[in-house]
């Protein structure tokens, strides 16, 4: 653990390698939105939406999972990002976002063997194994070829590339939660045997070839990020040594911010459903980038159940955080940043998102309830609100049912 203190306050700007200036450590992590058009494109509520984020007063905002394959969404009406057809719409988004300071930085994914839709099209993912979630492991993934492999390289450039042409800042490549990238780090998803799996250096060749890749394409002007799993809290998983390899060989490539999370749709850690036993402090993964710290210079921020002020001054303090991660306060409270910086929030208080029971088996289905609830919120913040409760179980799974139901009768 860092002991040496450092004159840094949520208000302190942060210059990143890349040239680009964050103006405070306050970060807007990425949640699932759900608010793309039939078509692929960000739709008018979203861009509202970003508006009001940005004119909260936050220092970086990174987009929810924007799709690089129109054959393999995470969820119903998710953003998909392909080729400059809705390039214009892209850069009102950006636009919107940025329009009061803040960074706006896309997250650009893939869901693997976790694709919601489209429902007639059979998943792909590193090896030919079912994830093991109620729902999920009905359909068999197609393991992808080497022919696969370089095409999704392909979609990962361009659409980083087409990002920074609308406007965005950068990129920020998700290989967390159990998505595609995430499969290929983790040993139960990736049995392959070819230069792609059986070691973790091959299980990590494509994150790092796919990094090498955007970086060629957007130039070392951009801010390029990448959010990793701290573990993927199952036994047998990616192991948070295995995971500190993985970030300290992202450091090598001259990624400019490593977002720390954890879990995947079997554990997920990610929403406070699964946490670590062992943690003493709020933050689910501090413990991870403490550890981390002690062999990696580069620009920390950490994501996930951090709730006080006075953790979020600690950690800035003594170096092992450099920017702030907040997701679920944003879904209730637009301004939240703003009014951290104004000393006028202690701690961040939130609704509790509605649950089902605690039965065998119901923790990937409460963590998609919260999901789906945060949905909710996310029209009512577009549409002017300035603090949100939330819908009620029932009316969050049948607007959810209804969404996906949508989703699937309307997907091209």
């Amino acid at each position: 653990m860092p002991t040496k203190t450092r004159t840094v306050t949520l208000g302190t700007p942060l210059t990143l390698p890349c040239g680009i200036t964050v103006p405070n450590r306050i970060a807007k992590s990425a949640m699932s939105e759900q608010l793309g058009n039939v078509d692929g494109s960000p739709s008018q509520t979203l861009t509202r939406l970003y508006s009001a984020w940005g004119r909260g007063g936050t220092g970086l905002l990174i987009t929810g999972n924007v799709m690089v394959d129109r054959r393999a969404y995470v969820e119903p009406r998710n953003v998909t990002l392909e080729d400059d057809r809705h390039l214009e719409a892209f850069t009102n988004w950006a636009r919107a976002g940025a329009r009061q300071g803040s960074v706006m930085v896309m997250q650009i994914n893939h869901p693997g063997r976790v694709a919601v839709g489209p429902l007639y099209r059979r998943p792909v993912g590193p090896s030919a194994l079912r994830p093991q979630v109620p729902g999920y492991n009905l359909r068999k993934p197609r393991e992808l070829s080497l022919d696969d492999i370089a095409d999704l390289r392909r979609r990962y450039t361009c659409a980083a590339e087409l990002a920074v042409a609308a406007g965005f800042s950068g990129v920020q490549v998700h290989a967390a939660h159990g998505y595609l990238l995430s499969q290929f780090l983790n040993p139960l998803a990736n049995t392959r045997t070819d230069s792609y799996g059986g070691d973790p250096q091959n299980r990590r060749r494509l994150l790092l070839e796919i990094v090498a890749a955007v970086r060629a394409a957007i130039g070392p002007n951009a801010l390029l990020s990448v959010k990793l799993n701290s573990s993927d809290f199952q036994r047998g998983g990616l192991s948070v040594d295995e995971s500190i390899d993985v970030a300290l060989a992202l450091e090598e490539a001259g990624i400019d911010l490593l977002e720390v999370s954890g879990g995947n749709y079997e554990a997920p850690a990610m929403t406070g459903v699964v946490t670590d036993r062992t943690r003493a402090r709020e933050a689910y993964f501090h413990d991870y980038v403490d550890r981390l710290r002690l062999r990696s210079t580069m620009p920390i921020m950490l994501t996930g159940g951090i709730r006080t002020a006075d953790f979020m001054s600690e950690a800035l303090a003594d170096g092992s955080v450099d920017v702030i991660g907040l997701a679920r306060p944003f879904a209730v409270r637009p301004d939240i940043a703003a009014q951290l910086l104004a000393g006028d929030l202690e701690p961040v208080t939130l609704p509790s998102a509605p649950t089902l029971p605690n039965l065998p088996g119901i923790a990937p289905v409460n963590s998609y309830l919260q999901l789906a609830w945060h949905a909710q919120n996310f029209r009512a913040i577009a549409d002017g609100a300035n603090s949100v409760r939330g819908p009620g179980a029932a009316r969050t799974l049948l607007a959810a049912a209804a969404n996906v139901t949508v989703h699937a009768l309307t997907q091209p």
